[in-house]
């Protein structure tokens, strides 16, 4: 398989699978993860997730509102989870297949791709 790289993930749409295809190998999804920011594989290799720290529980909302746009446009559906109102979780993975094809890797830049409103760092040290 070719890896595409962030700006051909960008530019692909994903493909409906209703299953029946093999999940990408090990081999495979650390090549895409390769060409991702701050997206990681979770322990039991089946799903890609990343974490934001939004300014406040609204912004996590609209961060969500626009994911569920992008998701909706190219039919397929991350996990969203916040947590103690500004931790911005999105897992990915094929559910069809119970594991991760290119679709994951073409979501994920598309979500990159989108607006999000950070917490400030507090740069100020205590005393």
């Amino acid at each position: 398989m070719t890896i595409k790289n962030v700006e051909q993930l960008r530019a692909s749409q994903c493909v409906p699978c209703e299953g029946g295809i093999p999940s990408l190998s090990p081999a495979e999804v650390s090549r895409h993860l390769g060409q991702l920011q701050g997206w990681t594989l979770v322990p039991n290799g089946t799903r890609i997730r990343k974490e934001w720290i939004v300014k406040n529980f609204q912004e996590g909302i609209e961060f969500f509102k626009r994911v569920a746009e992008v998701s909706e446009s190219e039919g397929h559906h991350p996990d969203l989870h916040l947590v103690e109102y500004r931790l911005t979780v999105i897992e990915i993975w094929t559910h069809a297949i119970g594991g991760l094809s290119e679709n994951d890797f073409i979501l994920a830049a598309k979500i990159d791709e989108i607006p999000i409103v950070l917490k400030q760092k507090n740069n100020h040290s205590p005393g």
